[in-house]
């Protein structure tokens, strides 16, 4: 790829461009197509400022994740959570995320018919449990246990009474496994995958949100201050996945030699603080060493280079 075709990799654009409204179009793009419907985001979301965060995880959650109310062709306004990190307990995570989101922006006293519908997409790119699939899709459903058909409910609506499934109300969760794509793109979703995972989008695109991303998200036209920002998160990027390819290797052989059940955990263990004090030796910060290793900065303060 030569220069004119490099992209900004989109943790980054998350985190620095595509919380301007200005350039919306690239987030209404993926949703487009994870949704299989037209979106428009109205408002981007901000639970807080950066000074309101005092804690290394809420930092992170922060700068690691964008929200936005998004209107959807046929069903009125929704929030859709863009999220990616590494963390340790990563389901748990995504609980927690939903919940959050749905109790900030709902204000107090309010009725609960006014609890919008939530979307929350993780984009990942470690592993994450088994499977063979790049995207995975849940949603809450009650079947039932002896007929087995999906149960309704009435709901009141602008004075009339309406029939809703779970599904309609309860959050969902689209789990995006970018090292699992094959590389061949032939849907548009595959082609958000192309980039997501090799920073790759086609000239002739039309894929929604990467035609806005070919204009806005060029390495070239980055000023030399965000250039040098960059090249420092690919950088670190770079270093934690060396770091942690090499404990994790040197974990699991340590495990083999202690015995197989409480060797494999007192391996994972070893693993991370390994990698944490590694990470200090190279200079990386807390916050960054929580946010790869999932350890807590009292586990990562007292830890000093080999």
């Amino acid at each position: 790829m030569n220069v004119e075709n490099k992209y900004i990799r989109f943790d980054w654009a998350v985190k620095r461009m595509l919380r301007d409204k200005a350039n919306a179009a690239v987030l209404e793009g993926l949703i487009t197509v994870l949704l299989g419907q037209k979106v428009t985001i109205v408002e981007i979301l901000e639970s807080a400022s950066d000074d309101e965060y005092d804690t290394i995880r809420d930092v992170q959650d922060y700068r690691n994740r964008v929200c936005c109310i998004i209107q959807e062709n046929d069903k009125g306004l929704a929030i859709a959570e863009i999220h990616f990190i590494r963390r340790l307990y990563y389901y748990e995570r995504i609980l927690y995320g939903v919940a959050k989101t749905l109790t900030e922006h709902i204000q107090l006293g309010r009725l609960y018919n006014e609890v919008k519908k939530v979307y929350h997409i993780s984009i990942i790119y470690f592993d994450l449990g088994q499977g063979a699939d790049y995207l995975y899709h849940g949603q809450t459903k009650f079947i039932g246990v002896h007929t087995h058909d999906e149960l309704r409910v009435n709901t009141k609506e602008e004075r009339l009474i309406q029939m809703k499934t779970p599904a309609q109300v309860f959050p969902e969760y689209f789990i995006i496994r970018v090292n699992e794509f094959n590389d061949v793109a032939t849907t548009p979703l595959e082609e958000w995958l192309d980039y997501l995972k090799n920073g790759y989008i086609r000239d002739d695109t039309t894929t929604p949100g990467l035609q806005e991303a070919r204009a806005k998200l060029q390495v070239m036209t980055m000023s030399p201050a965000d250039r040098r920002a960059y090249d420092r998160h690919l950088d670190a990027i770079m270093v934690q996945e060396d770091v942690l390819s090499t404990a994790k290797i040197e974990g699991r052989a340590e495990g083999r030699a202690e015995g197989r059940a409480e060797g494999r955990a007192e391996g994972r263990a070893e693993e991370k603080i390994e990698a944490a004090r590694k990470m200090k030796e190279l200079g990386l910060t807390a916050d960054v060493i929580a946010q790869v290793t999932g350890l807590t900065p009292e586990q990562i303060a007292p830890l000093s280079a080999s």
